[in-house]
């Protein structure tokens, strides 16, 4: 039996999962079930990736000690995807013993290879992202993000990715499945092809990590750590695990990522394991971006979409459905409710789950309730009506045989979008042949049974291949579906590899019709959806079993939404009015080690003079904002005294450092 391994990306807890991470996984979970239909032995591996320092500082803002912090997270996934049907075969948890046993074997297999050495790191680094910014924006931020990084020094082990520019290339030259699509890998190889400076793989400033062998006062680089969980999560760094799971599945056959990381994807990792004379990934696939409101879906800018309310209005099935029809994979997709509903009632009520249910209560009321059968040999074709009736019927066949062969190039290539428009497109042919053959007609002239029965029957049929075709997508309605046209064991057993027309079986019995895919009301399934996403939001935090907010006054908030303020002591560095605005200033500002650009509204109050080397509080954690074209990267506290709301800044009696977080 041939195998396949597939990965997800390991999500990173700093966030709750939102439709972004779901498409990544519902992806893996798809290709998963295909495999397994076409007679592959699969193993689907996700997991989440929960050191670093950014994490760490999620944690202190929660007010929590880390290893809770990503206990709820990682559980949080773990009821999401249950929630969503998700079948992964491994979860893998960076903070696990045996994630870190084969931290430390990679590790020790590569420095023995002489790639690692011991120097002092000097520059730019981007906490959100986690990477060291080499090649920043025009503006000096962090290429993927766009947010100011952090002025770095300290001592850190070294990895000597500059070893592997030339056998990077050449790996990239002999196999160009290696990354995918091919935007992403001209864009991978021509940041190879611009040199590779050695990379840092471990941090001093900071404990949240695993610790270097020998060198307790280092943790691992978050990507090193990361990284390792595809390896670590089938046994590698287990004697025993190795041999029976690890050395069955790896080289990884497809590991799934988005655009963002696809460069810690298709050059750190190779070149860690080339270092340490394990084999390479055969594709690297970097899926494009879900955007709403025209942007990247993301925590830090406050436009997630949650699945669960999704799956709790429209059922799983139209969550699934649309975020594989709706993106050609590789590229960025938008995302919203208006869509999202047109997609299903059209697809799958209008199209496909009324074929079934037509098909289905035909054969329940004119035969009995099982399958007809058919004869396409005797009918004669003396008229041009019965000619163009032997017509209708070999072009259903024809969409049938096209959907099938369509349907597994394209998913053999990860074409979803291509895929389900073959197969709807035979759905749709089958509903014009009963719209033109009129077998209700039929049955009530009584005059052809067979006819009626032919008719019936090659409805069935394709309604049967659809519905195989269509189970690795939305597997909950098809099953359904296929029990109800009478088809013996679990459709996931069923081998889509031997799947061809004429095999639906005469007089085999159906089950009872029932509707799976009602047509849903717009604006009331988007209002209650929008309602439940915002119940969840509110909910989040401290929360992560569902459970509803303590109080429903809106204006009280629990301590664990207090705890996600930051407001920070800052020292105030620098002044400046805005040009053009009145009530402008722009300060920089020191939280500790840290400067921020802050723009307040308060200069018909202060002067510039007046503040620089003043203690004011800041927050620290708001999502950057652009005020007169300059960004804002947190806001100053004040209060507004008199009818005119004179702002008077918070600031302190006693000598408070720069850096300490108010409480």
């Amino acid at each position: 039996m041939p195998k396949f391994y597939l990965t997800t990306p390991l999500y990173y807890v700093n966030a709750r999962p939102h439709v972004g991470h779901t498409y990544s996984t519902i992806v893996a979970d798809t290709i998963t079930r295909y495999k397994r239909m076409m007679g592959y032995e699969v193993c689907f591996l996700t997991g989440t990736d929960e050191h670093g320092e950014h994490v760490g500082r999620a944690a202190r803002v929660a007010g929590r000690d880390p290893q809770s912090f990503v206990d709820e997270i990682a559980q949080d996934y773990k009821r999401v995807w249950d929630r969503l049907g998700l079948r992964y075969d491994q979860f893998i948890r960076t903070t696990e013993p045996r994630h870190k046993a084969a931290v430390w074997k990679i590790f020790r297999a590569v420095q023995q290879a002489g790639y690692i050495y011991e120097g002092t790191y000097v520059g730019q680094y981007c906490v959100n992202c986690e990477l060291y910014v080499t090649d920043p924006t025009p503006e000096g931020n962090c290429p993927n993000c766009g947010r100011p990084p952090e002025s770095v020094e300290e001592e850190n082990y070294f990895f000597r990715l500059s070893a592997f520019q030339e056998p990077l290339l050449e790996h990239y030259r002999k196999h160009p499945e290696f990354i995918q699509p091919e935007a992403r890998r001209n864009e991978v190889e021509a940041f190879v092809r611009g040199g590779l400076r050695d990379l840092s793989i471990s941090r001093t400033r900071f404990r949240w990590g695993i610790p270097v062998p020998e060198a307790a006062d280092h943790v691992f680089y978050v990507w090193f750590d990361a990284l390792t969980g595809y390896i670590s999560g089938i046994g590698y760094g287990n004697p025993d695990a190795e041999a029976s799971t690890f050395n069955r599945f790896w080289p990884a056959d497809l590991q799934l990522v988005g655009k963002e990381i696809v460069r810690f994807h298709a050059v750190y990792w190779p070149a860690f394991l080339l270092a340490a004379g394990l084999p390479l990934p055969k594709t690297i696939y970097a899926h494009g971006w879900w955007l709403f409101q025209q942007d990247k879906m993301s925590k830090s800018r406050g436009n997630i979409v949650r699945p669960e309310p999704i799956a709790e209005v429209m059922g799983v099935d139209a969550l699934r459905y649309f975020l594989l029809r709706e993106m050609v994979f590789g590229q960025d997709a938008n995302f919203s409710y208006d869509a999202l509903v047109a997609r299903y009632n059209s697809d799958l009520a209008n199209d496909y789950g009324n074929l079934a249910s037509r098909v289905l209560t035909m054969i329940t009321r004119y035969f009995d309730g099982e399958i007809p059968p058919h004869d396409f040999s005797d009918r004669p074709a003396k008229t041009d009506d019965e000619l163009l009736k032997a017509l209708r019927e070999a072009s259903v066949i024809d969409h049938a045989e096209e959907a099938v062969k369509g349907f597994r190039e394209a998913f053999d290539e990860y074409d979803f979008a291509s895929g389900l428009r073959a197969v709807g497109n035979l759905i749709r042919e089958i509903n014009q042949y009963l719209v033109e053959t009129e077998p209700w007609k039929l049955a009530e002239a009584s005059s052809n049974r067979s006819r009626l029965a032919t008719i019936l029957w090659t409805a069935a049929e394709g309604l049967r291949i659809a519905t195989a075709l269509l189970h690795p997508v939305i597997p909950e309605g098809t099953e359904r579906i296929w029990q109800q046209l009478g088809q013996e064991g679990p459709l996931a057993k069923y081998s889509l590899s031997r799947l061809a027309w004429g095999q639906l079986a005469a007089g085999s019995r159906i089950g009872k019709p029932e509707p799976i895919y009602p047509r849903v009301e717009k604006d009331t399934a988007i209002q209650r959806m929008v309602e439940l996403e915002a119940n969840l939001g509110q909910s989040a935090v401290g929360a992560s079993k569902g459970g509803k907010p303590v109080s429903n006054n809106p204006s009280v908030i629990s301590m664990e939404e207090f705890a996600k303020v930051d407001m920070r002591v800052a020292e105030v560095r620098a002044a400046e009015r805005v040009p053009g605005a009145d009530k402008l200033l722009k300060l920089r500002v020191d939280i500790g080690g840290e400067e921020r650009q802050i723009v307040a509204g308060i200069a018909e109050v202060y002067s510039p003079q007046q503040l620089v080397g003043k203690k004011i509080v800041v927050v620290v954690n708001l999502q950057p904002r652009k005020i007169r074209g300059i960004e804002s990267q947190g806001m100053l506290v004040a209060a507004t005294v008199g009818e005119a709301g004179k702002p008077v800044i918070a600031t302190f009696t006693e000598d408070v450092p720069a850096g300490a977080r108010l409480k």
